[in-house]
């Protein structure tokens, strides 16, 4: 491909220059790739400019002078960047009906809710997200929320070609700022919530807020949950058409009835128009909120009111999401993403609700991020659970020690029983070891994660297979 018809409207001496690839990453440049000089948060492309032109790339695109005589200066690498990867795969998504979803929670849930509709009703669904990538039934690794723009493209091409009619995305705040959805057109855009997380980056919640205000830019439709306290700032001033969605009556469609169960809740979905009854096989208030902006989106999209209320009515779970791990004891084991003050008050006042005995909790907080949500996160379990066990999540580059220091600031003067125990498998192991009959045990924030994020490296963690293993002990007698 000719670099202007990746840089569609450069005139230059580069103009017909044939390009082989493309790319911000400078260990992956080749013979005749063009090279992106992206300024991020811990790195500047910048610096390997020179080091891209010695490996073989005929053209830098930068936004400074990098001294080379190869390069081309555009105003902003971010955008430019991901516009040359979408006229690079021919711009598939111009193809696909494309949802995005964003928020704090629930993104990862109501995508895959979205997706199990939407194929009930015959349409070949595209998913990018957290958990996995996938093309219908195929299974694709994702390595961010939302991918950087070249393999965002690439998978978008991927499921052009296997003839996806929509693609539900979650659409996170890194991406909307560092423009990797740049320019992308949704039929439907989803708000689920908004509460602390990703501060490190963002540094206030009005910039938070701020940014992932610009997906209701790119859509033609709005589905937002107007029961949030950030639901007003959010929604003003959208040209976008908005379809709001509560727990009262001021909204678009509102939910009536609600009967809460330990692994359930059902209830009416109302609208001017209609009441359709819908039961969702998980648990919790957040499963309500959850359920209604995926049945909504989809009634909006004109899916048939029986084909949503059965297609979620089929739904079993999601990994990482409530999710009960199969144990066959007399105690219950469940592992959730829960990672923010919002996320674990919100899996807890669940099972709280419909506990028989003890409710434990073991958590840790990630390191490198958000440092200021770590001892309300500790407050919050000390005061919807019986026991808390706290530990290590991704300590990446800090001190665990430190890391659970602050999260104890906000449990030391509430009258809780706690235990600290920084390794997690041994954690893991203490809180199966000390379960007593009809307890609840949450895990939280790794959910749906098979490994863990150390100073020096990434090892293997998979929570399941350590409940497994501590159950195994406990039935051979190996625990007290």
């Amino acid at each position: 491909m000719l670099f202007k018809d990746i840089l569609v409207g450069y005139k230059g001496k580069f103009s017909d220059t044939d390009i082989k690839g493309i790319t911000c990453d400078s260990r992956q440049v080749k013979e005749g790739y063009v090279f992106v000089c992206i300024s991020g948060t811990d790195t500047d492309g910048h610096k390997f400019a020179e080091s891209a032109l010695n490996s073989g790339a005929s053209v830098i695109v930068a936004q400074r002078d990098t001294g080379l005589n190869n390069q081309v200066i555009v105003d902003d690498t971010h955008k430019v960047y991901a516009k040359m990867c979408a006229n690079w795969f021919s711009n598939p998504a111009d193809s696909l009906k494309l949802i995005g979803v964003t928020g704090t929670n629930g993104k990862t849930t109501v995508t895959y809710m979205l997706k199990t509709i939407l194929e009930s009703a015959g349409y070949k669904v595209g998913l990018i997200g957290t958990i996995q990538n996938m093309i219908g039934d195929r299974v694709i690794a994702s390595h961010n929320t939302t991918p950087n723009a070249y393999e965002l493209n690439s998978l978008f091409e991927l499921m052009r070609a296997d003839g996806c009619t929509y693609v539900i995305m979650e659409v996170s705040s890194h991406a909307l700022d560092q423009k990797r959805v740049c320019d992308l057109k949704f039929e439907t855009a989803i708000f689920t919530n908004l509460t602390q997380d990703h501060l490190d980056y963002h540094k206030t919640m009005d910039n938070y807020l701020l940014t992932k205000k610009k997906l209701f830019s790119m859509c033609k439709t709005a589905v937002m949950n107007s029961d949030d306290e950030y639901f007003e700032k959010m929604s003003q001033g959208l040209d976008c058409k908005i379809i709001t969605y509560s727990l009262s009556d001021n909204s678009t469609y509102s939910a009536k009835g609600i009967t809460y169960r330990p692994a359930s809740v059902d209830y009416e979905l109302v609208s001017d128009s209609s009441i359709n009854h819908i039961k969702v096989n998980t648990g919790g208030k957040f499963t309500v909120y959850n359920s209604m902006c995926s049945a909504i989106t989809a009634l909006e999209l004109g899916i048939s009111a029986c084909t949503v209320i059965k297609a979620i009515a089929s739904i079993s779970g999601v990994k990482g999401r409530a999710e009960v791990v199969e144990c066959d004891r007399d105690f219950t084991v469940i592992i959730d993403y829960a990672h923010t003050p919002d996320g674990l008050k919100n899996i807890l006042s669940t099972f709280r609700d419909c506990k028989k005995n003890r409710l434990i909790v073991l958590f840790g907080c990630g390191g490198d991020r958000d440092k200021t949500k770590r001892p309300k996160m500790g407050n919050i379990a000390a005061h919807y659970a019986d026991y808390v066990i706290v530990t290590s999540d991704n300590p990446r580059s800090e001190e665990p020690k430190s890391i659970i220091d602050d999260i104890l600031e906000g449990i030391k003067d509430v009258n809780i029983p706690f235990k600290v125990i920084e390794n997690r498998v041994e954690a893991i192991k203490y809180a199966i070891s000390i379960a007593r009959k009809d307890d609840i045990i949450v895990l939280a924030g790794k959910g749906h994660e098979t490994y863990q994020i150390l100073k020096d490296k990434t090892i293997h963690l998979d929570e399941r297979e350590i409940v497994t293993e501590a159950i195994d002990s406990l039935e051979k007698g190996k625990f007290e």
